[in-house]
């Protein structure tokens, strides 16, 4: 089987190629980056020695993207992901996450081949996830333990990435009704593991870590600024062990949306993160806050796996511990390394 991954030298994208390369006999993996992030050349290092070969393509060159060799699986990681960005490079977003994926589409059609789509959780409305919570005591920890899945409303704004992936999702399909092409969509949260560059608005785990490891300042942002905000997280190898099984039943299940998301076992406020840090690092770092709240940010979210979990028998197997300590591992020991890509 040869796959191709887009956004193959992410965070994301490198996980999936390594762990496909090491669990599918015979198949032979691709990945395809431009390096334009932070971490990606790094990452491809450690691909290269597994014997990954990565075309140095920018997605929205359909031209050489349609010239590659044919493949039987595309999965596509690549995204400009950060949500505040998404109000400042508005045609960067929208070029890559949409007509990036317009030409993936076609390549598929070309290729006859299936389709992964990495899809986001902010593809649902702000406002129905503040509702949610619409007695949030910005200075108490929140109790509500309310779901997110595929029946959650997508309606009103939901962020810029997020209608991006949301237009995608819909493109996706019209070209399996158009052209009886297969695919399948995960809607995931945050994710979190080794080979991550985290940054304020993406990947705040590892980004926390970071900071604690090398002293950084760090600031609670939002909502009074007392760090009680609840996100649930999933391991990035859970996120791979259901990719393969969604791989090998492709032929029985496809063209459905899944969300995918570490959900209520493994939620963290970022206080309750901060803890974990100083506990794991030895160090307290100075914290100040900023009680302005952004007008993307969420109080809440919390994955419901229940129709991804009842089609695979696949629950993500990694707790919120176990998810910070694999990642803070992989920061320490590659410590020197990681240095000049961490802002």
């Amino acid at each position: 089987m040869k796959i191709l991954i887009t956004g193959g030298c992410g965070f994301v994208g490198a996980n999936i190629a390594l762990y496909l390369k090491n669990n599918i006999k015979d198949s032979k993996i691709y990945t395809l980056d431009n390096f334009s992030r932070e971490g990606s050349k790094y990452n491809f290092s450690i691909l290269k020695k597994h014997y990954i070969k990565n075309f140095n393509i920018n997605i929205l060159n359909y031209k050489r993207l349609k010239n590659l060799q044919k493949f039987d699986l595309i999965i596509d990681c690549c995204a400009e992901a950060a949500v505040e960005v998404s109000r400042k490079s508005i045609d960067k977003v929208i070029n890559v996450n949409f007509i990036g994926t317009l030409n993936i589409l076609k390549k598929s059609i070309y290729d006859n081949s299936k389709l992964i789509f990495i899809s986001t959780s902010r593809v649902y409305s702000i406002k129905e996830i503040k509702n949610l919570v619409p007695d949030f005591n910005f200075k108490k920890p929140i109790k509500i333990k309310k779901k997110i899945n595929e029946k959650f409303s997508t309606k009103g704004p939901k962020t810029i990435y997020g209608l991006s992936k949301l237009a995608s999702e819909m493109l996706i399909d019209e070209f399996s009704y158009a052209f009886n092409h297969k695919y399948l969509i995960n809607r995931c949260g945050v994710i979190s593991g080794p080979m991550q560059f985290g940054k304020l608005d993406q990947g705040f785990i590892s980004h926390w870590l970071w900071s604690h490891i090398n002293k950084k300042k760090l600031s609670y942002i939002g909502y009074g600024g007392y760090g009680n905000q609840v996100r649930d997280v999933l391991h990035i190898y859970d996120l791979c062990d259901l990719i393969l099984l969604q791989i090998k039943n492709f032929n029985k299940v496809s063209n459905k949306i899944f969300t995918v998301g570490g959900s209520i076992k493994n939620k963290i406020s970022l206080i309750d993160l901060t803890r974990i840090c100083e506990k794991l690092t030895g160090n307290k770092i100075n914290f100040t806050k900023k009680t302005n709240t952004s007008i993307y940010d969420i109080p809440y979210y919390i994955s419901d796996n229940k129709k991804v979990s009842q089609q695979y028998l696949w629950k993500p197997k990694r707790d919120i511990n176990k998810i910070i300590l694999d990642t803070y591992n992989w920061l320490v020991n590659n410590k020197i390394k990681l240095a000049k890509y961490f802002s």
